[in-house]
């Protein structure tokens, strides 16, 4: 029990030593997330959808 208890002792030491980012970062890091993720899927699926229709065109 005793290793279980520093261990999460050490954790929290840890934890309080960590550079956090603020909450202005978070939000602008996030969009840019958000807007990667969405120009991805388009892009996938323009590819997904040419390529069907070419496949449809050889068969």
């Amino acid at each position: 029990m005793k290793k279980i208890g520093r261990y999460f002792k050490e954790c929290f030491l840890e934890m309080k030593k960590v550079s956090w980012p603020s909450r202005q970062v978070v939000v602008k890091s996030t969009w840019v997330v958000i807007i990667s993720a969405i120009i991805f899927a388009v892009v996938l699926g323009l590819v997904d959808t040419l390529l069907g229709l070419g496949l449809d065109l050889i068969f």
